[in-house]
């Protein structure tokens, strides 16, 4: 079998690659008679970011070590270009890039000599001093790791996850304990790894990271996907939200067709999915009745808005 090789960058104004760097078909993982994952399938394509979220012990997680080649699935399918990570490691490892959720790194390295150490496995590696600049530890090079705030260890993870030059990045948590300069930092790191053809896997509790970077999205809740597709389409499983205060005594508007009331006067909140047509006759009702809509606040669904819904089990009763 020939050996996978990775992915050229595509030149500007290219389709993206028909072709899945990742492929999971009905993938279960079990411990014991618990089942962690049941039955998931998605595929991440060269110069795509899909985003898999989900609260705590939703299974990302255990879904991402089949993925990553560190365990077998009890059931289904994973292929990292075109190979089994497990059974075909070999193959895969040089062209992946994992960040795990901690990595235990020796402390009594510094951060140079780690980089360079870990560079010893790879066929290629970047060259430490670009690898530091990268994620922004040049100044800490001469640094032993346990000396590293947990940020700047994090940082390192990064480093030593992209050293290879991987086309598939796996990032379980990329962000955590980085403050928001370090956070967009790394924001732009895998905006520029996606825009050189590298495919990428990311699990977050940070919303608005998903938001930034995520092509498209998968929700887990209890070992199963039950939303996914693009950050709009998985929005619009939400009602839009309209909210305002009304004077005392002031007319309350009609409530329009589709419109959930969900508060009524004096603080009044609708939930439609209907957000221009609704908002342009409340307008124009309180226009031709004198009525001041205060704090009116207009908004329509967002992706936070649909996780906390299966976060909280009410994603189907809009």
């Amino acid at each position: 079998m020939a050996v996978p090789t990775a992915p050229a960058p595509a030149p500007a104004g290219t389709a993206r690659s028909t072709a899945p760097a990742v492929e999971v078909v009905d993938l279960q993982r079990r411990y014991g008679d618990f089942t962690a994952v049941r039955g998931i399938s998605f595929e991440v394509h060269p110069g795509e970011v899909f985003a898999l979220l989900g609260v705590n012990g939703a299974g990302k997680t255990s879904a991402l070590e089949v993925l990553e080649g560190l365990a077998d699935p009890d059931g289904g399918s994973v292929r990292v270009l075109g190979a089994d990570p497990v059974a075909e490691r070999a193959r895969v490892r040089p062209h992946l890039g994992v960040l795990l959720q901690s990595s235990g790194l020796p402390g009594d390295l510094t951060v140079a000599e780690t980089v360079r150490t870990w560079g010893r496995t790879l066929t290629a590696p970047r060259p430490v001093d670009e690898a530091l600049d990268q994620v922004g530890l040049t100044g800490r090079a001469d640094v032993r790791v346990r000396s590293l705030s947990g940020g700047e260890r994090r940082r390192l993870d990064l480093a030593l996850a992209l050293l290879g030059r991987p086309s598939v990045v796996v990032l379980d948590e990329p962000t955590t304990g980085l403050d928001p300069e370090s956070r967009r930092q790394v924001w732009r790191l895998v905006q520029d790894m996606v825009a050189g053809g590298a495919a990428v896997v990311l699990t977050t509790h940070h919303l608005e990271e998903a938001e930034e970077l995520a092509d498209r999205v998968a929700v887990l809740k209890a070992g199963q996907i039950v939303l996914s597709g693009t950050q709009a389409e998985i929005a619009e499983t939400q009602p839009a939200t309209i909210r305002f205060t009304l004077d005392e005594g002031a007319p309350l508007p009609p409530q329009p067709a589709g419109v959930q009331v969900v508060s009524t006067a004096p603080r009044v909140e609708w939930h439609t999915r209907a957000l221009q047509p609704v908002l342009a006759d409340l307008l124009g009702w309180a226009a031709r009745h004198g009525v001041v809509l205060h704090a009116l606040h207009a908004r329509a669904a967002s992706l936070e808005q649909a996780f906390l819904a299966v976060a909280d089990g009410t994603h189907d009763a809009a």
